[in-house]
């Protein structure tokens, strides 16, 4: 899809499939629907299945370049004591959040950030393994994975990510979406499992984006996902997926169940992003059948763009 290299100053477009919370739904399917698609970069947001060996095994095998990084569900036994009354295999025989990331290798941005030359962009990750909120959760996962103690200890990281970087081009991605999208159950992450909602977007990630902004980066895209598209209690409903502040474009990539099985009829679902010279042009939600037929919704079209949401500030948190 690409029309051109970034050196030879013309108009270069660039096909982003962001894929959703995975939960156990991926298979070979999923590679030929990518190539029918014509994609070039997937960046998946996380929660693959709980520690889900075997599928981030498949995704690992997707030739195409991409991008990931861990969801709460991918370490589901190991980060909490619920989980590890619960876990279904040995601990200390195995590490299976450790498996994943070995498989994943530097395809996982968790914390770090991964350089596309061919595309004139990084792709920055933010908090692996998030929950969401503004209560630092998990303290001792997160300090024996990483030495993270806190908030500002983990902004630190994903600040030091963007510093790393090393084109001025980026786009983050996080399990959990960014704090200040709002804190309405329907918001990108909003709380919808509590009549008053709230917002439960990472502040960590509200400003590591604030901070490359600061020091003169383009961030056009910022995806993730945890938050289902439809509300928990409230099944009749869809949560806003999008918004637009500048020249970024927050996308909610979780559409569950991303495949969809009716009889011999199947669909997966991806977000598609069109950017053209580094600036998001359009981003729809695609539903690719067995045959290979499209079905799409455009969500945002920068010819007839929405109305620009006032982000929250970022306050520091612990």
């Amino acid at each position: 899809n690409r029309q051109s290299s970034p050196a030879a100053g013309d108009a270069t477009s660039l096909t982003i499939a962001v894929v959703g919370d995975v939960h156990d739904l991926w298979d070979e399917g999923d590679g030929t629907a990518l190539q029918h698609l014509g994609v070039d970069l997937v960046l998946f947001v996380g929660d693959f299945g709980n520690e889900s060996v075997d599928i981030v095994r498949q995704i690992s095998q997707v030739t195409l370049p991409k991008a990931a990084i861990m969801g709460n569900h991918d370490a589901w036994y190991q980060a909490t004591d619920w989980g590890r009354k619960r876990c279904p295999y040995d601990m200390e025989k195995e590490n299976r959040v450790t498996q994943q990331l070995d498989l994943l290798g530097e395809a996982h941005v968790g914390y770090r950030h991964l350089d596309f030359p061919q595309f004139d962009l990084t792709v920055v990750g933010g908090r692996p393994f998030s929950w969401g909120g503004k209560k630092w959760k998990h303290r001792k996962f997160y300090q024996t994975m990483y030495g993270v103690k806190d908030f500002e200890a983990s902004y630190e990281r994903i600040a030091a990510a963007v510093d790393a970087a090393a084109h001025s081009n980026l786009i983050f991605i996080g399990h959990c979406g960014p704090a200040g999208l709002g804190d309405r159950q329907e918001d990108p992450c909003g709380r919808d499992w509590k009549p008053s909602g709230g917002d439960y977007g990472d502040p960590d990630l509200q400003r590591a984006i604030a901070y490359a902004k600061q020091r003169g980066k383009t961030v056009s895209l910022v995806t993730f996902g945890h938050m289902h598209h439809r509300l928990r209690h409230r099944q009749d409903r869809l949560r806003d997926i999008l918004r637009t502040s500048g020249a970024t474009v927050y996308l909610n990539g979780a559409c569950v169940p991303r495949i969809i099985t009716d009889g011999e009829s199947q669909r997966r679902h991806f977000s598609l992003v069109t950017l053209v010279n580094h600036q998001v042009r359009r981003t729809a939600q695609v539903w690719v059948d067995q045959d290979l037929n499209v079905e799409t919704t455009v969500d945002y079209d920068a010819a007839r763009p929405p109305v620009e949401f006032t982000l929250a500030q970022p306050v520091q948190t612990n």
